[in-house]
């Protein structure tokens, strides 16, 4: 826990942590500006968001305090990345959407959707390569997986469905680019976390998580 927040790599990490959270944050505005479709849980919060009056990033924020809250009885203990994470992403995103355009035109929306995607995949990369704590949504995932014995593949379906389901209903934007972002955001993430995890830390954990969920499906 105490390496999280105090160990003496942090500081050689946290350029890259930030960089790669306001990437994430403004990776999400282009999607949202794109108007094609969000992620799952960006649905959720634009749907919360358009319920609300609050900013989309505003409800990124403020709901990852209660998602936090429910690691406690999950045993999920939370990182500096994991603080900066509910900070900087829901910050980011409405910056983004604040200066950016809303796109023109179906060309424009999907050159500003694709490029939203990449740049989630990039944040993502220089996030999980930092190495200090999952942020709220993983976190909760892991929490389940761990807590329940679920595989992390049916953890993550069953949430991101569950909140796909909910952003929906609320009204938030479901497309192509929803499909888009399920479909690239795996191999985006695994092409960016080894350029950024050079030495194969984070992969080689990963692999171990891997190869143990796939033996609990068995």
């Amino acid at each position: 826990m105490r390496e999280r927040w105090l160990s003496r790599s942090i500081l050689p990490r946290l350029p890259g942590l930030l960089v790669g959270l306001v990437a994430f944050g403004l990776g999400i505005a282009l999607m949202a500006q794109a108007g094609l479709g969000l992620g799952p849980w960006e649905a959720f919060h634009q749907g919360l968001a358009r319920l609300t009056g609050l900013e989309l990033g505003t409800v990124s924020v403020v709901l990852g305090l209660p998602i936090l809250a429910l690691w406690w009885p999950l045993d999920e203990r939370p990182g500096i990345g994991t603080l900066l994470n509910v900070l900087l992403i829901g910050t980011s995103t409405n910056l983004g959407i604040a200066v950016l355009p809303a796109a023109a035109g179906l060309p424009a929306q999907v050159l500003m959707m694709l490029a939203g995607v990449v740049l989630i995949g990039i944040g993502s990369g220089l996030y999980l390569g930092a190495d200090r704590g999952a942020g709220p949504r993983d976190g909760l995932m892991t929490g389940i997986h761990h807590r329940f014995g679920w595989s992390i593949r049916r953890s993550r379906t069953l949430i991101e469905l569950s909140v796909l389901g909910a952003g929906f209903l609320l009204g938030g934007t479901i497309g192509i680019g929803t499909l888009v972002f399920a479909l690239a955001i795996g191999p985006l993430v695994q092409l960016f976390l080894g350029l950024f995890d050079r030495d194969g830390r984070i992969a080689e954990r990963r692999a171990i998580t891997l190869e143990a969920d796939v033996t609990g499906a068995e």
